[in-house]
């Protein structure tokens, strides 16, 4: 059986709660096709930077090249200067995991 070792990161707002969603279709794909998928929750988001002040460390960023994936759900805090948490999480991790592409609708 293959074994897939994703990160998780929640996001803000709705975002926890689509990703726990997501993660339930692809535990339901695991199961139909004879996979196991180890899930690895990371709370980096405008809750973290709120309560730290860190938006994406860069120690965060060396364990997150381990992963052949990442569960990414919606960022964005109303309390943090819009900006701060795209740049910090969503940018750093395209352009330093060179991840070039977000293609929706998925099928």
């Amino acid at each position: 059986m293959n074994i897939y070792d994703i990160a998780v990161i929640g996001g803000d707002g709705t975002g926890p709660e689509v990703a726990t969603e997501g993660l339930k279709v692809a535990e339901a794909a695991a199961k139909k096709f004879g996979f196991k998928i180890n899930w690895h929750q990371y709370d980096f988001g405008g809750e973290r930077f709120l309560k730290t002040g860190e938006v994406l460390p860069d120690t965060a960023l060396a364990e997150l090249r381990k992963f052949k994936a990442i569960f990414l759900g919606a960022v964005g805090h109303p309390q943090v200067k819009p900006g701060i948490l795209e740049k910090g999480i969503l940018l750093r991790l395209r352009f330093e995991l060179e991840q070039y592409i977000h293609l929706r609708p998925s099928k």
